[in-house]
C-alpha cells in the first residue's frame, strides 16, 4: 500500500534483460530512502509496486515481468533516466495523499501543458475505459503522485500541480508526448462498478 505522496527520485544505474520479456533494474535511492531497505520490501518506481531483490547500500535491484513492461512507462526507461519514488506505507503513516495499490491501469499521454506563472496545468488523454472512474475533484494516481483531477472532457482530463509537487517529482521536467502511469482510486472503481452491475440487473443502462 502506498500513499501517492512521492518521497524522492531514483537514478536507474543499470538495466539487465536477461530475457526478452524480463528486466532487471539497479536504481540508486537517495539516501533517506535506502535506510532499513531489506529483501522482499515493495518499492513505487513511477507508482508501479516493485519488489526489492537485492540491497547493496543506496543500490537496490527489481525485477520486472512482462505485464509491468508491457502495461507501464517502466518498460521504455533505459539507463540514466530517473524514477518516482515511494517506500511502502506503515501501520500508523500519515496518509497525505490517498490510498494507492501501485497497480497501474493505463498509461496515458500528456498531450499539452498549460503555464501560467507559478501555475502548471497538464492535460492528458483519456482512455474510453477509464472515463467512468475520473470526475472533477476525485483522486487519481500519476506516476506515483496522488492528484486532484481538475477538468474532464470527452477525451482528455487535467490535474493542476503546484512548485512543491514540480520539483520533488518527475513532473517538473515532463513534457508533451511522454506516457505516464495511471492508477484509479480503487474506492471509485468499486462503486461505479458495483453502481453498473445493479443498474444492468435491474435493466437500466447507463447514458
Amino acid at each position: 500500500m502506498f500513499t501517492g505522496i512521492v518521497q524522492g527520485t531514483g537514478l536507474i544505474r543499470a538495466i539487465d534483460s536477461p530475457a526478452p520479456d524480463f528486466r532487471r533494474f539497479t536504481v540508486e535511492l537517495p539516501e533517506h530512502l535506502a535506510g532499513g531497505l531489506e529483501t522482499g520490501a515493495s518499492v513505487a518506481h513511477n507508482g508501479c509496486c516493485l519488489t526489492v531483490t537485492r540491497v547493496s547500500g543506496c543500490l537496490a535491484e527489481f525485477d520486472l515481468m512482462a505485464e509491468t513492461l508491457a502495461k507501464t512507462n517502466l518498460g521504455s526507461l533505459k539507463a540514466g533516466d530517473r524514477v518516482n519514488l515511494e517506500r511502502a506505507a506503515r501501520f500508523g503513516d500519515e496518509i497525505g495523499g490517498h490510498v494507492m495499490s501501485g497497480h497501474i491501469m493505463a498509461t496515458v499521454e500528456i498531450i499539452r501543458i498549460d503555464e501560467n506563472g507559478l501555475n502548471r496545468t497538464l492535460w492528458f488523454r483519456l482512455p474510453e475505459k477509464l472515463k467512468p472512474y475520473l470526475f472533477a475533484k476525485g483522486f487519481v494516481g500519476l506516476d506515483g503522485c496522488s492528484l486532484t483531477v481538475g477538468i474532464v472532457g470527452d477525451d482528455a482530463f487535467c490535474v493542476h500541480l503546484i512548485p512543491e509537487t514540480l520539483e520533488r517529482t518527475l513532473f517538473g521536467s515532463r513534457r508533451a508526448g511522454d506516457a505516464v502511469n495511471l492508477e484509479i482510486d480503487a474506492q471509485t472503481q468499486a462503486v461505479v462498478d458495483t453502481v453498473a452491475r445493479v443498474m444492468a440487473q435491474k435493466g437500466f443502462q447507463a447514458a
